[in-house]
């Protein structure tokens, strides 16, 4: 089987399990485990359907980093539940769902699935550096917009966009980014930078919309032109546009290095992650099965064992 990766982003995974199946699904003790159910399901599909050789799921070890806020306090700002001085801000997690991240991270570890998470750093610069750094094609699924700025045809890299339901996966490569935004890959950076967006907290430069925001992106190329342009009155850009970004002008020097994910971070090669897929130990596929007993998993964790099983 030709080597394939797939990256996946957790928290966005687990917390559309959540939303996706009913919290009335207990344990006995009265602990939900839709979102357990929900991504065991999630993992057996799509390594049954994309045939990945590695799979790695990427943790966000600091959901707001606060290098981001630094440039841009309002970055996430509105899903703070709790403030701490002297570590990462508490997310705002239902409390049905903060319940069960234990329970997916020793299911997870029980399959020999890989987690990594990195320090002062998002999932999606995770997903990101490996992307990178991959020597295969990789597959990245996620429902965050995002991580279309890692997408790369001549590298291999595309988006299995969650955002529809698992159902509606969509396939994201360079010619369905350019379709849906008119924007390659490599400029949705700037391109979430300009139009802003409410889920993250970005403003945006006021006055500049999807549709300004990629035509400006298709004549000048990038951010960093249009900008160097907007400073002479001879350089193309409207006197309009040029009063837009010249508001906009703190924003604009500290929203790009928030919006572009990291790529060269210090992450675990695959095989030092345990990145192969394979069928678990014997204890470890005895201890899943007991779980999923216990935990009232349903069959979950029989598709999950399933998928993984490279002699099914």
């Amino acid at each position: 089987m030709p080597e394939r990766l797939m990256l996946l982003d957790t928290a966005s995974l687990y917390f559309r399990a959540f939303y996706g199946l009913p919290d009335s699904l207990r344990r006995p003790d009265g602990t939900p485990v839709n979102a357990v159910r929900g991504l065991a399901d999630m993992i057996a599909r799509l390594v049954g359907e994309f045939e990945p050789t590695h799979v790695v799921a990427c943790w966000d070890e600091n959901w707001r980093p606060q290098w981001r806020v630094d440039l841009l306090p309002s970055y996430k700002e509105h899903r703070v539940a709790r403030a701490v001085a002297d570590g990462p801000d508490i997310e705002e997690v239902p409390v049905a769902l903060e319940a069960q991240i234990p329970l997916i991270r020793q299911v997870l570890s029980l399959a020999g699935i890989a987690v990594v998470g990195v320090a002062d750093h998002e999932a999606d610069d995770v997903i990101g550096s490996y992307a990178a750094q991959a020597s295969m094609p990789v597959d990245v699924v996620t429902g965050d917009r995002d991580l279309f700025q890692v997408i790369d045809d001549a590298a291999g890299v595309r988006v299995l966009y969650t955002a529809g339901g698992m159902k509606n996966l969509k396939i994201m490569d360079d010619a369905a980014v350019v379709a849906k935004y008119r924007v390659l890959p490599e400029q949705y950076a700037d391109y979430a930078t300009l139009r802003g967006d409410s889920s993250d907290g970005l403003p945006g430069v006021s006055g500049i919309g999807e549709k300004t925001a990629s035509s400006l992106l298709a004549e000048f190329g990038s951010l960093e032109s249009l900008l160097q342009a907007a400073q002479d009155a001879d350089g193309g850009v409207s006197s309009a546009v040029r009063a837009k970004l010249a508001g906009a002008r703190e924003y604009l020097e500290a929203a790009p290095t928030v919006v572009r994910i990291v790529r060269g971070l210090e992450v675990p090669s695959l095989a030092e992650a345990g990145a192969r897929l394979q069928l678990p130990g014997k204890d470890a596929r005895a201890r899943l099965e007991e779980l999923a007993g216990e935990w009232n998993l349903g069959s979950s964790i029989s598709r999950l064992l399933k998928a993984l099983d490279p002699a099914a």
